[in-house]
């Protein structure tokens, strides 16, 4: 049997991935719910004062992001985990890198929808521009799903055969993701409101440089976490 190459093996995974979630759409619902709600409790919890629900809105944007995030990664490897597929997959003339690829292709691609959705509810509720610099907001949005996905794949992984995962995943998660979460917040900021010294650049360029990081300690761990599970 022909060992399928690096990039055909993930897109296999990722395809994989879209078929199951477009039967049930499960995930995708529950995720987009649970975040609803979230920006909800946060535009009730802070009020009608729509000076400071704008001033905020990037980071409830991102928080409820963060938060849905956990129940989509937690699902992510549920399949995998179910009869000890995930050893039947690393089995298969597939390289494990190829898995990592494509799992996170797959997890960002739902973020990246999610946040998508989130937007005209941010308009909504805290009553922010989005037609002040729409594509680097997409950006933002993309870079920021990406470093979500790349060490919450690593972590999923880790804790798909655990016990207590439902407490683990965001226990092992939560303190890596701080700073790429500051980046994403301060970079959509600036996408949102005024940027009078043009900081936008230099966000972005750090966000883009946790995404490379995150993706490449995740790409070389993955293996070892594979062969473990």
């Amino acid at each position: 049997m022909k060992r399928p190459s690096l990039l055909g093996a993930a897109w296999l995974v990722l395809k994989k991935d879209w078929q199951i979630e477009w039967r049930t759409r499960a995930r995708l619902t529950a995720i987009i719910f649970f975040s609803l709600a979230t920006l909800l409790l946060f535009s009730f919890a802070m009020g009608p004062d729509i000076v400071t629900l704008r001033a905020h809105a990037p980071g409830y944007l991102w928080l409820g992001l963060l938060f849905a995030s956990v129940l989509s990664l937690g699902e992510s490897f549920r399949v995998e985990a179910e009869n000890q597929a995930l050893t039947g997959l690393v089995l298969t003339p597939v390289e494990p890198r190829a898995i990592f690829i494509g799992k996170v292709l797959g997890n960002a691609s739902l973020l990246f929808v999610l946040s998508l959705v989130l937007l005209p509810v941010a308009v909504a509720l805290y009553d922010v521009d989005l037609g002040r610099d729409p594509l680097s907001l997409v950006l933002v949005l993309f870079l920021g799903c990406v470093g979500i996905s790349a060490p919450g794949t690593v972590y999923s992984a880790i804790s798909a055969n655990a016990r207590a995962r439902d407490v683990m995943l965001p226990l092992l998660l939560f303190p890596v993701l701080v700073p790429l979460l500051l980046a994403a917040v301060s970079a959509t900021k600036f996408t949102l409101q005024p940027d009078p010294q043009e900081q936008l650049g230099s966000w972005l360029k750090l966000l883009t440089a946790f995404d490379l990081i995150y993706l490449s300690v995740g790409f070389l761990l993955f293996p070892k976490v594979a062969e473990e599970d």
